[in-house]
């Protein structure tokens, strides 16, 4: 709720507010997102070692940080500077609550036979209720002529419950180790071995064998490349169809009640498309189906007519965007265990992100100039990008799911 409090409007304040040109807005996108699924990969590799909940913690702590200095920012600079203190501050905390229920999900298909898509669901579906929420909450604070600080020390105030909250309620585990080889004994070893040196060695090497172990892994890159598809084309919500609002209403009031249709989507429709899905298709077609979905927002919004006030494309491009997003998320969240081992689970998390960071990053300053382009060669371009990305999913394993996932919980 604190970040779509701030997010939606984040844009129209940096052309409007402060006079940045298309590219520069897209580049400062970029570098949000960038910072933030660009860097999951240091969070997740943190909540391997120290495990989730100093991580979480710290991160709640930067974020509120970050969005105090986002509200009286007013340089290119300063600007940047605030961004990417927000990004980070989730490229901590949500690998660490990622893995945690990825982790979970397993362990509840484990124990009932229940397709762990159903838990990573619930998971996207409550976190949409509060992205429901925030929009509406920034939206009623520019109406109210409090303008984007007070949407930014809105947000600011929210995680500070946040923190408060996971203070409170987090549990404190025990970060997953990697098994120590085993050693001579001790009395055949040399003093110089038996000493403390031996325990820092030891922490060392699993560290850099996480690494390689991730990061070698083939199949699990090639999801990584196939979900940055898909985060390059959300990130549209907030670079190509705020401009699309504009360009049908002449503002963009609207654009809060868009967030909100896509959130409150997610929050009624989730559970009941997982449900649909998780016990009659693999994970690898849900994620191609997801990643077709939503090219096909993107090609919809020049085929759409206008209708009524002039937001009907808009809407188009955020039902079946969201749609392809219940689909294919809970989908590629689910591979992961598939593809990684257990205490390899929050670097590998994080790595998902930064892929997809590093994807974004690439392409928000291309995607922004091709906000001066014509209609049909800006939606055209957009949407083949999922669509490379379902493409690529083709090459993947099928995945833990579908009639045979169905077949193991009944024999079970």
């Amino acid at each position: 709720m604190g970040f779509y409090a701030v997010l939606p409007y984040l844009a129209t304040h940096l052309g409007s507010g402060l006079g940045m040109a298309g590219w520069l807005v897209g580049l400062v996108l970029g570098l949000r997102t960038f910072s933030q699924q660009g860097l999951f990969v240091v969070g997740g590799a943190l909540t391997d070692r120290y495990g989730p909940r100093p991580v979480v913690l710290a991160g709640c702590a930067l974020r509120i940080a970050g969005f105090g200095w986002l509200a009286f920012a007013g340089s290119t600079a300063t600007v940047i500077g605030a961004v990417l203190l927000i990004g980070f501050a989730a490229a901590l905390f949500s690998p660490a609550v990622e893995s945690e229920a990825a982790r979970e999900a397993v362990r509840h298909e484990r124990d009932t036979g229940a397709p762990r898509a159903h838990v990573l669901a619930l998971f996207s579906a409550a976190g949409q209720a509060g992205a429901f929420l925030g929009p509406l909450l920034g939206s009623l604070l520019l109406l109210l002529g409090g303008g984007f600080r007070a949407a930014c020390l809105a947000g600011a105030l929210v995680f500070v419950a946040v923190l408060t909250g996971h203070a409170r309620l987090m549990p404190h585990t025990t970060p997953v180790r990697e098994p120590a080889q085993a050693q001579p004994p001790a009395q055949e070893q040399p003093p110089a071995q038996q000493s403390a040196p031996h325990v820092v060695t030891r922490t060392a090497q699993p560290a850099r064998s996480s690494w390689r172990a991730v990061f070698a892994d083939r199949p699990f890159l090639l999801l990584c490349l196939a979900y940055s598809t898909y985060l390059v084309a959300y990130n549209q919500l907030y670079l190509s169809l705020p401009v699309e609002v504009e360009r049908a209403t002449g503002s963009q009031a609207a654009l809060g009640w868009l967030f909100a249709l896509s959130s409150l989507l997610v929050v009624v429709a989730q559970m009941p498309v997982t449900r649909c899905s998780a016990r009659r298709i693999a994970p690898r077609t849900a994620l191609v189906t997801g990643l077709a979905v939503v090219a096909a927002g993107f090609a919809a919004v020049p085929l759409t007519p206008a209708g009524p006030g002039g937001l009907l494309p808009g809407a188009a491009l955020v039902v079946l965007l969201t749609l392809g997003q219940m689909l294919l998320v809970p989908a590629a969240r689910g591979l992961v265990p598939d593809l990684v081992e257990d205490r390899h689970l929050g670097l590998a998390t994080g790595a998902l992100s930064s892929v997809s960071g590093v994807a974004v990053l690439a392409g928000s300053a291309a995607t922004g100039a091709l906000l001066e382009a014509s209609a049909p060669v800006r939606w055209s371009a957009l949407a083949a990008v999922p669509l490379a990305g379902a493409l690529l999913a083709f090459t993947l394993p099928a995945g833990r799911g579908g009639k045979e996932q169905g077949a193991r919980a009944v024999t079970g």
